[in-house]
């Protein structure tokens, strides 16, 4: 059985599709969840995940953008924004607890992103959190 962290992994692999240009991403994402053996409660949790964050993504880029300090919001790499996008969703939507939240997105950044990733998602997720305090 897949665990939550699995799941967030899948669906940040969505956001990035969707972020390179594959507006039609939803429509396979049966498949890609079922290849990374996503299914049942952590598959339902998944979708939850990706069709909130897409829902909810002009929201989520601003509320990211507001917290960038000396950073260009385009200039950002798309692996890095998938995982904020689907942090701050859980944080500003789901209401998930924050140091969850920003653990999970530290261990996505580790294992996605460059070494930098890290810190940085830790640090504008932080921002967002707080402010939802």
């Amino acid at each position: 059985m897949a665990t939550r962290h699995q799941a967030r992994t899948a669906v940040v692999g969505l956001l990035y599709a969707y972020d390179l240009g594959n507006e039609n991403i939803a429509n396979f994402s049966d498949e890609i969840l079922e290849e990374g053996k996503i299914r049942n409660k952590q598959r339902e949790f998944s979708y939850i995940l990706f069709n909130g964050t897409l829902e909810n993504l002009e929201m989520i880029d601003k509320e990211i953008e507001s917290h960038l300090k000396d950073w260009d919001y385009d200039a950002i790499g798309k692996v890095e924004k998938a995982i904020m996008r689907l942090g701050a969703f859980e944080i500003l939507v789901s209401k998930t607890d924050r140091a969850i939240i920003i653990n999970e997105a530290v261990e996505l950044a580790k294992a996605l992103a460059d070494e930098k990733a890290p810190q940085f998602i830790n640090g504008v997720l932080d921002a967002i959190g707080k402010e939802e305090a």
